[in-house]
C-alpha cells in the first residue's frame, strides 16, 4: 500500500498547484480588470504559445502514467486487466500525440481513445466498489492514470488552429496574414469556449470615468 500512498501526495501536490493557479488568475481578472485569463483558459493560452514544449511535457505524462500503472501492478497488486488497458491506452494517446498539435476529431485514434476512457472509467470504478482505498489514493488513481493526458488533450484542442496561417488572400503576405487574421481569430474552437465561461463567471470589472 505504499506506492499509492505516495501516488496520494503527489496528487495532492498537483491539484494544489492547479488550484492555486486558477485563484490566481481569477484575483488578476477581478483586481485588474484586463483580459488575462483564468485557470483552463489561461492553460490553454499558455499551450497554444508553446506547442512544443507542451508535446514534450505530455510525453513525459504518458510515460510517467505508464510506469504508475505498472507501479501499481507490481506492488499493489491491481488487476492485470485493468492495467494492460490503462497501458493500451497510452499507447493510443502516443499515436495522437503524433500529429500534435493538430488533433483530428473524427479519427480512429481519437474516437478509439474516447471510448478507452470511458472504458477504463467503467474498470475503475468497478475495482475500486470491491476494494477498499482511501478517498485520496482513489483520487491519486483518477489523476494520474485516467484524467491528466485526455484533460492535457482538452485543453490542446485550440493550440492546432494558429499554428499556420489556414487561407491567405490573393495579394496578402503569409507572414503577415498570419499576424493579423490569424490573432483576430485567436478566440476560436476551446478558446472561445473558456472566454464564454471566464466572462459568465469572471466578468470584467467596468472602468468609471
Amino acid at each position: 500500500m505504499w506506492f499509492i500512498y505516495v501516488l496520494s501526495w503527489l496528487s495532492l501536490l498537483i491539484q494544489v498547484a492547479f488550484v492555486t493557479l486558477a485563484i490566481d488568475r481569477a484575483f488578476v481578472e477581478i483586481g485588474a480588470g484586463d483580459e488575462t485569463a483564468a485557470g483552463l483558459y489561461y492553460l490553454a493560452e499558455l499551450i497554444e504559445e508553446y506547442t512544443v514544449v507542451t508535446r514534450r511535457i505530455i510525453k513525459y505524462m504518458i510515460w510517467f502514467s505508464s510506469g504508475v500503472l505498472v507501479c501499481l501492478y507490481l506492488f499493489e497488486h491491481f488487476p492485470g486487466f485493468m492495467v494492460g488497458v490503462g497501458l493500451f491506452t497510452n499507447l493510443v494517446y502516443f499515436g495522437l500525440l503524433q500529429t500534435f498539435p493538430f488533433i483530428v476529431l473524427t479519427s480512429s485514434n481519437f474516437i478509439l481513445s474516447c471510448v478507452l476512457v470511458i472504458f477504463n472509467h467503467y474498470l475503475a470504478f468497478q475495482y475500486f466498489a470491491e476494494e477498499y482505498y482511501l478517498f485520496s489514493e482513489v483520487l491519486a488513481y483518477f489523476t494520474f492514470c485516467l484524467w491528466l493526458i485526455p484533460f492535457a488533450f482538452f485543453v490542446s484542442l485550440s493550440a492546432g488552429e494558429n499554428v499556420l496561417p489556414s487561407t491567405v488572400q490573393p495579394g496578402d503576405d503569409v507572414v503577415s496574414n498570419y499576424f493579423t487574421k490569424g490573432k483576430r481569430g485567436k478566440r476560436s474552437g476551446i478558446l472561445l469556449i473558456f472566454s464564454f465561461i471566464k466572462e459568465a463567471i469572471l466578468p470584467s470589472r467596468q472602468k468609471i470615468y
